[in-house]
């Protein structure tokens, strides 16, 4: 067995667990129908990267899968995969796929969910995502979108959004949720919705993810191939897809990002790429607009909107991650002080500077930016160019910035990376601009980084092992195969008699206890069609079991009246009976 793909120590608290004695043999059945319906329906349908990819995954039919053998597989392309519970935030889900780690869901819908479900589970993931990760054009993509995404700032507004989002998936994939709770669910998230003013970087990488890696076609904009998980993984949409109710629009990131991303029902309109190559170039166009690649104060007044720890990376390389709380900005606009609330951390190379910790900068971090007075950039300065301007440690010395702001104190240190000064620290000092004190003699050391412009700004920390609180590491064991558990139902027992049925063989030795299982569905459980569906395809095996063939038939044929079984008995049957 390959070892589980190392997972970064700050994304370890979302880790969760695959409880895979909790599986009933009803899942076990949905898993088995949908996978069959890919293997078979999809097979000229899907991109011929999906096909090939389901062969190569060696993800099996007959059962749930383990993903410790999900890993196994998925290590081949260089892969891995961690359990999750549901929705995780989506910067650590865009993380994880940058790292090229798989966030797996490992409940399963419920066979009353079985053609489409808004919550994410094991059969999206490992029947929609994992085996098209296979083609190396695809996956670079889904890497490259995954470090965009992870870059990507969000607002307030946008996590109150998820949140609500969320939940809206939890209750509604809830059996035993109410008419009233779904359509508070709902109407809590289309509130949280309609409270964003305009579009955050996360939800434009949101939405491009959603109309290419969850519902994307590939091809002819005619005749196009499904390469999205959403479709792969949903027996109902996957066939929807293709009808004239859904609108086939030419993809490009423009019209992805104005799309907002239905998730409680089938979509409406999907986006068909030329290519995995023409998704590549579109996601690096997206990224040349983000604040990670742009910079500037634009960038700083993202990180500002966003609320949340983030880093703004000066162009000497020192990097200050903490929340922005606020901005001091020139008669152009433009960004000439900025400062943190809370604790702050100072790195270089995305290494945590000694002793800058967030423990020393605990009430927040304060630096000016830009260039000294004569258009002097002070990070570009050597011994000399420093002795020049009074900057030499254990004298005083008093630093004048075109923005006015200026900073009084001796000079108590001086750090450099490669040739760059970043960061010179004061003691008994003074900043003023204009008639603000900006930080006073009293409050001890100032610290200033050094940098005359932001190259770049995104969420999250420069060194992640270092800011955030490490938990403890978790160790790997395969799980034992676990005995299903005791508290099984009537109906669940049958179906877990015919799966073991089905892996004894021969049919002929089973005929007996066939018609029996038949006979207990028929008393108890006239409008059970998964199980039904099974029974038929051992029959229609066994000449021996003609009789039942036939009746089975026929009930399918009475349950497939009911308009919500229609395709899938439709669907189930064409797998036992091709051709017809």
């Amino acid at each position: 067995m390959n070892e589980m793909k190392r997972i970064p120590t700050h994304l370890q608290p979302y880790e969760a667990e695959q409880h895979y004695d909790r599986y009933t043999p009803i899942d076990h059945a949905v898993w088995r129908y949908v996978m069959r319906q890919n293997h078979h329906a999809l097979h000229d349908k899907a991109h011929t990267a999906f096909v090939d990819g389901l062969l190569q995954s060696g993800i099996g039919t007959e059962k749930i899968p383990r993903v410790s053998e999900m890993n196994d597989c998925l290590a081949k392309i260089g892969w891995g995969a961690i359990i999750v519970n549901g929705l995780v935030p989506g910067s650590v889900f865009y993380e994880l796929l940058a790292n090229g780690i798989l966030p797996i869901a490992t409940e399963i819908r419920k066979l009353t969910n079985i053609e489409y479900t808004p919550a994410p589970d094991i059969i999206h993931e490992a029947a929609g995502h994992a085996p098209i990760l296979f083609d190396p054009a695809y996956r670079a993509y889904v890497q490259a979108i995954g470090a965009v995404g992870a870059k990507a700032f969000s607002m307030k507004e946008r996590r109150e959004a998820f949140e609500a989002l969320r939940q809206l998936t939890i209750v509604m994939e809830n059996p035993q949720s109410t008419l009233e709770e779904k359509a508070a669910a709902q109407k809590l998230a289309e509130e949280k919705q309609k409270a964003i003013v305009g579009l955050s970087e996360a939800e434009k990488v949101s939405r491009l993810f959603w109309a290419t890696v969850e519902y994307g076609l590939i091809g002819d904009v005619n005749d196009p191939k499904i390469y999205g998980a959403g479709l792969l993984s949903s027996v109902g949409e996957s066939k929807h897809c293709f009808t004239d109710a859904v609108e086939k629009i030419p993809y490009s990131v423009e019209a992805c990002v104005a799309s907002p991303k239905p998730v409680t029902e089938m979509q409406s309109q999907l986006f068909v790429c030329q290519s995995f190559k023409q998704l590549m170039e579109g996601v690096e166009s997206l990224a040349s607009t983000m604040a990670f690649r742009v910079g500037g104060t634009e960038s700083l007044e993202k990180a500002l909107r966003s609320r949340n720890v983030a880093t703004c990376e000066f162009n000497s390389g020192i990097c200050v991650t903490g929340i922005v709380d606020s901005l001091r900005k020139d008669e152009n606009g433009e960004a000439i002080y900025v400062h943190t609330a809370g604790e702050t951390a100072l790195s270089v190379n995305h290494h945590q500077l000694p002793g800058h910790g967030k423990d020393y900068h605990a009430k927040g971090f304060g630096t000016p930016l830009g260039l000294l007075q004569g258009q002097i950039a002070l990070e570009h300065c050597d011994d000399q160019a420093l002795a020049d301007l009074g900057v030499v440690e254990g004298q005083f010395a008093e630093i004048i910035f075109e923005s006015g702001i200026q900073v009084s104190g001796r000079v108590a240190g001086i750090m450099r990376s490669a040739a760059c000064v970043i960061l010179v620290s004061f003691e008994e000092c003074t900043v003023t601009w204009k008639d603000e004190v900006l930080f006073k003699k009293e409050w001890g050391t100032y610290d200033m980084a050094v940098g005359s412009r932001i190259v770049s700004a995104y969420p999250g920390a420069a060194d992640p092992a270092s800011y955030y609180d490490a938990p403890v590491l978790k160790v790997e064991v395969a799980e034992p195969i676990a005995d299903a558990p005791a508290s099984l139902t009537d109906l669940e027992v049958l179906y877990q008699h015919v799966a073991a049925l089905r892996e004894r063989g021969p049919l002929a030795e089973n005929v007996q206890e066939l018609r029996e299982i038949h006979e207990a569905l028929g008393r108890s459980y006239p409008n059970d069609w998964l199980l039904r569906l099974e029974l038929l395809e051992l029959a229609a095996a066994n000449p021996a079991m003609r009789e039942m063939e036939v009746s089975l038939g026929e009930e399918l044929q009475a349950l497939s009246k009911v308009a919500s079984l229609t395709n899938l008995i439709g669907n189930g049957l064409s797998i036992i009976y091709p051709g017809e």
